[in-house]
C-alpha cells in the first residue's frame, strides 16, 4: 500500500545555488520537507539527502501534495513523467531555475494549486512567475477551480476543457445545479429543469438542447448524460448501516454498492457512514471507511433512539440492542437531522439505509 500523502510541500535541489533558494522558500512556507542531492559538498542538517532523484521522485510524487524542483524544467519533465496519472490525483508541480529568475507551473495548476503556489513562491524569491493555463492568461473563471472551492467532486475530468473552453470563448453553458452551489460563478449560464423527471429515453435531448454545447450538472443522483456534460457530485449523501459482528468488509460494501444502483445514486456523493458506538471496533465497518476514504460517526443507543421519523423500526433491534434502528438514525443525525431518502435496505447480515444532507457544508 502506497505510503500516505503529506499535507506538505517536497523542494529538491541539485546544486549549492538551489539551497540557497529553497532555505528563501522554506522560510516563508508553513511545511516543507527540503531534499537535496548526497553528491553535493555542501552540509544541511535540515535536509534529507538522496542518491539517484529519479528513483526517489518515483518513490515520493505522491506523498506530497505539491513539489518545488529547483533545477532545469527538461530534468523536470523526464523525471515525473512516469509518475503522472490524471488531473484529478498529480500533486502541484513548480519548477524554479537555478538563479531564481522564473518560477513555472508545470502541473496540474489547478486542481492541484500549482498556479498559486507559482505566485507564493515567486513572490517571496522574487521572480517571475510563469503560468500558462488559458483561463488565468485569459482572467476567466475555471470551471476546476470553482469546483474545488465548492467541494465539488469532479467524476468526468475529459469534460472540462468543453466547459472551460466555453468560458473562455463567452459561449453558453448549460446548468442543471440541483443545489445552487455554483450560483453566479458561471458566466453566460442557462439554467435548465430537473434533468431527471425526463424520460431516460430522451434525457440527453431535454437536458441539454444543443447537443454539442458546454453543460454542467450539479447532482448526486445518477442519470445517463452525453459524456460531453461535466458531472460534478456534492458531498449530500451519509450512509447508515448496521451489521451483524464479524461481517465481512465486501458483504458491507456489497449491499452499499446494490443500494447506492438501485437508488440511482452517486458513491462519490457519499460524504461519511455512521453506525451505533457499539460498531467502533467491527473491522468489516472500520474498514470499509478505510477504503472509501470517509470518516465514520459512532452514535449512542441515547443519541439514535432520540431520532423520532424513523421508517422501518426493529423489534429485534431493539430488544438485543436497545435501540429502535441502527442505519436509519445514524444516517439521519450524520447528516445533521437530513431526509431520510433510502429506507433500511437488509441482507441477512447488514442493514443499510441513505440520507441527504440539508445544507452542504
Amino acid at each position: 500500500m502506497p505510503a500516505a500523502k503529506k499535507d506538505k510541500i517536497a523542494i529538491w535541489v541539485i546544486t549549492p545555488n538551489g539551497i540557497k533558494i529553497a532555505r528563501r522558500i522554506a522560510a516563508d512556507l508553513p511545511d516543507v520537507d527540503l531534499h537535496m542531492s548526497g553528491g553535493l559538498e555542501v552540509t544541511a542538517a535540515d535536509a534529507l539527502t538522496f542518491d539517484k532523484l529519479s528513483e526517489e521522485i518515483v518513490e515520493k510524487f505522491n506523498q506530497y501534495t505539491g513539489h518545488i524542483f529547483i533545477m532545469s524544467a527538461g530534468i523536470v519533465v523526464r523525471i515525473i513523467a512516469p509518475c503522472i496519472r490524471a488531473k484529478t490525483e498529480d500533486p502541484a508541480i513548480v519548477v524554479i531555475d537555478d538563479q531564481g529568475q522564473h518560477a513555472i507551473s508545470l502541473l496540474s495548476g489547478h486542481l492541484g494549486g500549482a498556479n498559486a503556489l507559482t505566485l507564493k513562491v515567486a513572490e517571496v524569491i522574487g521572480a517571475r512567475p510563469v503560468i500558462t493555463t488559458a483561463t488565468d492568461v485569459n482572467k476567466r473563471p475555471a470551471i476546476d477551480i470553482l469546483a474545488k472551492a465548492k467541494k465539488l467532486i469532479i467524476e468526468n475530468p475529459a469534460a472540462i476543457k468543453t466547459v472551460n473552453m466555453a468560458l473562455l470563448t463567452d459561449q453558453t453553458i448549460y446548468v442543471y445545479d440541483r443545489f445552487a452551489l455554483l450560483q453566479d460563478g458561471i458566466p453566460n449560464a442557462i439554467q435548465l429543469p430537473d434533468a431527471v423527471s425526463v424520460q431516460k429515453d430522451s434525457v440527453g435531448a431535454a437536458f441539454l438542447p444543443d447537443d454539442h454545447a458546454a453543460a454542467i450538472f450539479v447532482d448526486d443522483r445518477q442519470i445517463e448524460l452525453p459524456s460531453h456534460v461535466l458531472i460534478l457530485r456534492p458531498a449530500t449523501l451519509v450512509a447508515g448501516i448496521g451489521c451483524n459482528r464479524n461481517t465481512p468488509m465486501a458483504e458491507i460494501k456489497d449491499l452499499l454498492d446494490e443500494v447506492l444502483m438501485k437508488y440511482s445514486l452517486a458513491g462519490s456523493s457519499l460524504s461519511r457512514i455512521a453506525t451505533i458506538d457499539l460498531k467502533a471496533d467491527e473491522p468489516g465497518l472500520v474498514g470499509l471507511a478505510q477504503d472509501l476514504d470517509l470518516p465514520i460517526d459512532f452514535f449512542s443507543r441515547d443519541e439514535l433512539n432520540s431520532v423520532k421519523d424513523i421508517q422501518t423500526p426493529s423489534t429485534m433491534v431493539e430488544k438485543h440492542v436497545g435501540v429502535k434502528s441502527v442505519c436509519e438514525a445514524a444516517a439521519i443525525l450524520a447528516s445533521r437531522t437530513g431526509t431520510l431518502i433510502v429506507p433500511k435496505q437488509t441482507t441477512p447480515n447488514v442493514t443499510v439505509a441513505i440520507a441527504r444532507k440539508t445544507f452542504i457544508s
